[in-house]
């Protein structure tokens, strides 16, 4: 990833404050897509330490407004029906169907250094997916994900 700064005229008028604060852009190089096989799209499955584990098959996916995690890796991580609190709020699963919900739990999730504290609502439903994180975990993060890269 590399950022930089959008380019700016010389004006007078103009602050040192305004020319210090300009947005910076992010974007990807033909550096970035080393190592990759070309072309593809797949989706973009990790490998995440959830609370304290190391889980495979988390579904990084920027179209969900929620963190989801899974019946069978809730019960993996050896949590309790009481470690949960209530979520009262519909959820509909990528078919257009209802999910059952269990309720919710915070879980740290460590990137690298980084732990972030995380509100998984825990779904009753089959899934290949172990959890989905989405756009709240990539905000606060600060991340951005590519694919292509």
């Amino acid at each position: 990833m590399s950022v930089g700064r959008l380019p700016s005229k010389a004006d007078d008028r103009e602050t040192k404050r305004a020319r210090g604060m300009a947005t910076p852009l992010i974007g990807f190089s033909d550096e970035d897509k080393l190592g990759t096989l070309q072309p593809h799209d797949d989706a973009l499955v990790v490998t995440l330490k959830i609370g304290g584990y190391d889980v495979k098959r988390v579904l990084v996916y920027q179209g969900n407004a929620v963190e989801v995690m899974y019946l069978d890796l809730y019960k993996g991580l050896n949590l309790k029906p009481e470690d949960l609190t209530a979520y009262d709020s519909p959820l509909v699963s990528f078919e257009g169907k209802t999910v059952t919900l269990k309720g919710m739990i915070r879980l740290p999730i460590q990137i690298d250094s980084d732990v972030v504290e995380v509100n998984f609502i825990v779904v009753d439903a089959y899934s290949p997916y172990t959890a989905i994180v989405a756009r709240p975990w990539l905000h606060v993060l600060g991340a951005v994900s590519s694919t292509l890269h």
